[in-house]
């Protein structure tokens, strides 16, 4: 685990994020001096991973605060993708468990996903604001948003719904219906509107270009038991995936007041583009 590194300047002693960041490594290198006997695989990945997580955000704020400058943004996003994967690709890379998700936990596995679905979002509603570079480098756009709606489906499909029956008790009806569609937190909702608006750009701003066969688990059911993989259809999957955001925004979480409007939109947009 030393490929990834953090130095904390004086100047961001004082950011939260990075000095969480040095203190989850400090406790890791000396997690990783003990006997091995001692030492559980499953803490140190956590610590590991909480340390890319905390160090990651600290670099994705400066990006947003700075809109993603034109000349350096790509490589920088890059990195942090990278960085944002290793957890994962660690775990395979040294066989620590016979199912890696089962030692990330399902937890950490979202986050992952998320942030770096979340990271090309902003990066992606960035571009779409630049309309010489959308000329020029539409195909750049197109990769970026269909690995970002890949990691968004990814985070939503790790756990599988509740399912109701007798043997499940829940005082709230509303929490019941929310469990059972795969909805476990806000960012749950959140990552179900970015993928939708990434189909919609997709859609809107890569429509001419030879499709790839680039594919995906498309479900948006959160039954990550039951997953399969088929090729993106910008149109088809912000359809699912904003009808259920719709019906979820308008239904159990009515009292919430969840803005649907821009989800409406985008489905009027993909309506009329159908027809």
């Amino acid at each position: 685990m030393n490929s990834l590194s953090v130095r904390v300047t004086p100047e961001a002693r004082s950011d939260h994020f990075l000095i969480r960041a040095s203190a989850a490594l400090e406790k890791l290198k000396l997690l990783c001096g003990e006997e091995k006997e001692c030492s559980n695989p499953s803490n140190l990945l956590e610590l590991y991973t909480q340390a890319i997580l905390d160090m990651t955000y600290f670099e994705e704020n400066k990006l947003v605060d700075e809109d993603f400058p034109e000349d350096s943004s790509s490589q920088k996003v890059k990195e942090l993708i990278s960085f944002l994967s290793e957890p994962e690709i660690l775990v395979k890379e040294n066989n620590m468990h016979p199912k890696h998700c089962n030692l990330l936990g399902d937890e950490l596995l979202e986050c992952l996903s998320w942030r770096r679905g979340a990271l090309l979002y902003m990066y992606c509603h960035s571009l779409t604001k630049r309309r010489e570079w959308l000329l020029r480098k539409s195909n750049l756009l197109k990769k970026y948003l269909l690995d970002g709606i890949s990691y968004l489906l990814q985070m939503l499909n790790y756990r599988c719904p509740i399912q109701l029956n007798e043997g499940v008790s829940f005082q709230d009806l509303d929490t019941a219906k929310l469990l059972s569609a795969g909805i476990f937190s806000d960012i749950h909702l959140l990552a179900m509107m970015y993928s939708g608006e990434m189909c919609y750009w997709g859609s809107k701003y890569c429509a001419d270009q030879q499709p790839e066969n680039h594919e995906v688990d498309t479900s948006v059911s959160g039954a990550g038991c039951t997953t399969h993989k088929e090729p993106l259809d910008f149109r088809e999957v912000g359809e699912k995936i904003l009808k259920k955001y719709v019906s979820v925004c308008e239904g159990p979480l009515k009292e919430q007041e969840w803005n649907t409007t821009n989800a409406k939109q985008i489905l009027n947009f993909f309506h009329h583009r159908c027809n």
